[in-house]
């Protein structure tokens, strides 16, 4: 992690980080992706799948292959099951994470991490981002984009940290609840102010 500047990307679902992610990338950055790396250290066989099955066996086939949308139904909603899949999961995503910054040949390195603070990989950022936007706006996206029912929004909602806390925790916060040019503006603005502070230091 050497003269790496990294910076850790968060905030609610539905909010509008994968636009703030691609922006960083279009300025720079090297992004490191948790959610393609959720899906590669669960696919079938994997050692994370076999672990995962132990306790989630309802979840998987006998190849170890993992149905996602009835895990995600078993564990969003209900706070003790969550909790035992982060604590699962996240150190597998934690592993290739690491690897990835190492590999990277730049200085600058976005962490696009919707969990970055239950995985604990905030301790390695040296800013962190989050995207917020009012409850009612971001379920009609999640809505949209993931053909779920409204009531099953609102069950991954309530698994997640609150709008109040991204405000609290973060370097930075980006507001998206108008236009994508709005949006597109407020991210240049944030890189803007990111790369200054990665030139001071």
């Amino acid at each position: 992690m050497e003269n790496r500047f990294i910076v850790g990307l968060t905030g609610q679902s539905g909010a509008g980080k994968t636009t703030v992610s691609r922006m960083f990338e279009e300025n720079g950055f090297f992004v490191v992706d948790c959610d393609k790396l959720s899906r590669k250290v669960t696919e079938s066989g994997s050692d994370c799948c076999k672990k995962l099955a132990e306790h989630f066996p309802d979840c998987f086939d006998e190849s170890y292959t993992l149905d996602r949308r009835r895990l995600g139904n078993e564990v969003f909603g209900c706070e003790e099951k969550l909790k035992l899949l982060n604590e699962l999961i996240f150190p597998f995503i934690t592993e290739e994470t690491q690897k990835q910054i190492s590999l990277c040949g730049q200085r600058l390195v976005l962490l696009d991490a919707p969990t970055l603070f239950e995985a604990g990989m905030d301790s390695i950022c040296s800013m962190i981002v989050s995207v917020t936007a009012d409850e009612d706006i971001r379920v009609k996206r999640i809505l949209e984009r993931d053909s779920l029912t409204e009531e099953q929004a609102l069950r991954r909602f309530s698994s997640q940290r609150t709008q109040g806390f991204f405000e609290e925790n973060s370097d930075i916060v980006i507001e998206n609840n108008g236009s994508d040019v709005r949006l597109r503006n407020a991210a240049l603005q944030a890189i803007q102010k990111i790369k200054e502070t990665a030139d001071a230091k």
